[in-house]
């Protein structure tokens, strides 16, 4: 047995650890998404016990993600519940085939400032709506309107004696989990999210404080197979747009997840098209079960790195403990106050916001800096999918004005040759500055035009360059013009 799992005691010890860190972070998504707190420990059941076995990252633990609980919730509002099950099956088939095509690979190639972008501007949403929840107040439904009507929510929320003890209860959580990490080792072996839904859970049974709870009716009840009445989404065009964005921002989160993961450990890196056909089968099956859609989280995937995880029997023990959990002790979550989830979604949405990050961005790449902030002001503004696609046209905007930059250096000291310099990449692009600058030269004077700095000339820059060569000579000036540099490419 010690031969055959010699990393069974750091992994048993592990898995305790990520089921105690992915228990109330099911619950609270699956709140949060506007679907019975059960199918969020579907969906962590499934990232365990099916993704957990599947080759890819033998780190990294599935379940469902604060990322993707305001895309559900959308798809909760517009498909239904019965449809969301159609959406996620749809979703897990075509990451399947994605895994299949080898397409893993080019998620890689996704600008981080886009992914960035989309999780702050997921963050701010979430942030903002669970405020709304935290006081016991509805949210708007778009985010503009979230955002702006949020000061005078909270202005009417702690005047009001409803309101003001789930505010409380909220707010005494997310300072709880922010403290926790000063506390010292051994104590924080316990997530602070737990130990707030346990304080939280237990002072309301003691008091019977007059806060909303969790509502629970048992896992099978919850799970819904796909009937009559999830099929007719498939005539919805909204699926469409739902299915795309679940597949892609789920995909692109998850082998994000993993090239982070894989800097936090020695093992075996991820194999992204395995891992991207993992992610697939797990979100089919979630599908098949009309629970929440999965992605690689890493919170968890690095609790269990520093848990001591070394193999996937950790992930796929911290989704048996999850499916124990569920069969035997779902009662328990009926203690379990609203407002103690929202200030955990809160303060998990509040992390998402890359603060530092992206002031040291604006110092360093403004424009990577700018494309993130367009991404979460668009996803904040339009939606989900809309928000990423913005994020990507101005990544290829940004990569394109990139590749065709061009610095011209003009020297002329008087005497002797007009020297001009070109440093960057030229492409017909930058053509028309090029040829303004060398025709405003004095055509009675030796011209050295140097493309040293050239990293690139495309043939029909090169041709351009050759005929004002021509031209100046024919005009009367010194046969001296120099094009000194490479032909056409220069590595």
């Amino acid at each position: 047995m010690a031969s055959s799992f010699p990393y069974l005691r750091q992994d048993f010890a592990a898995s305790l650890v990520v089921f105690l860190v992915a228990l109330p972070l099911c619950i609270g998504v699956a709140v949060a998404s506007g679907v019975p707190a059960e199918l969020g420990l579907v969906t962590g059941i499934v990232g365990g016990l099916v993704t957990g076995l599947m080759r890819g990252s033998s780190i990294q633990v599935s379940g469902p993600a604060a990322g993707l609980t305001v895309l559900v919730l959308d798809a909760v509002r517009t498909l239904g519940p019965a449809g969301l099950g159609v959406a996620v099956l749809l979703a897990g088939l075509l990451q399947v085939a994605m895994g299949l095509l080898r397409w893993g690979r080019w998620f890689r190639a996704i600008s981080l400032s886009v992914v960035e972008g989309m999780l702050a501007g997921i963050g701010l949403v979430i942030v903002a709506g669970q405020l709304y929840a935290a006081a016991g107040l509805g949210a708007p439904a778009s985010g503009p309107a979230r955002l702006l009507g949020l000061p005078a929510a909270l202005g009417r929320a702690v005047t009001a004696e409803e309101t003001l003890l789930p505010l409380a209860v909220a707010a005494a959580t997310v300072l709880l989990i922010a403290g926790w990490r000063h506390l010292p080792r051994r104590v924080r072996a316990v997530p602070g999210a737990l130990v707030a839904v346990l304080l939280a859970a237990l002072v309301t049974a003691l008091f019977d404080l007059p806060v909303a709870t969790v509502r629970v009716s048992g896992v099978l009840d919850a799970v819904r197979l796909p009937g009559a009445d999830g099929l007719s989404a498939l005539t919805d065009l909204a699926l469409i747009g739902t299915v795309l964005a679940f597949a892609l921002i789920a995909s692109a989160e998850s082998l994000f997840s993993a090239a982070a993961v894989d800097r936090l450990h020695d093992g075996p890196p991820t194999d992204y098209d395995k891992e991207l056909l993992a992610q697939g089968f797990g979100n089919t099956l979630c599908g098949l079960l009309g629970a929440l859609p999965m992605t690689a989280v890493i919170v968890r995937s690095s609790a269990n790195v520093q848990a001591g995880g070394r193999t996937r029997a950790s992930r796929v023990l911290h989704g048996l403990w999850l499916l124990l959990f569920a069969a035997l002790l779902p009662g328990t979550l009926e203690y379990v106050p609203l407002a103690v989830l929202a200030g955990i979604l809160v303060h998990a949405g509040w992390k998402l916001i890359p603060f530092r990050g992206l002031v040291a961005l604006w110092r360093g790449h403004r424009g990577e800096a700018l494309v993130l902030m367009v991404t979460a002001l668009a996803i904040v503004t339009a939606g989900m999918l809309e928000g990423v696609l913005t994020g990507l046209a101005v990544s290829v905007a940004k990569a394109a004005w990139d590749a065709s930059h061009l610095r011209v250096d003009h020297t002329d000291e008087g005497e002797g040759p007009v020297r001009v310099g070109l440093s960057g990449t030229v492409t017909f692009l930058r053509l028309p500055k090029i040829l303004d600058t060398l025709e405003s030269l004095p055509r009675d004077r030796p011209v050295v035009l140097d493309l040293s700095g050239l990293h690139h000339l495309d043939h029909a820059c090169r041709a351009a360059l050759d005929s004002w060569a021509d031209r100046h000579r024919t005009a009367g000036g010194p046969a001296s013009v120099h094009l000194h540099g490479p032909p056409e490419r220069r590595a």
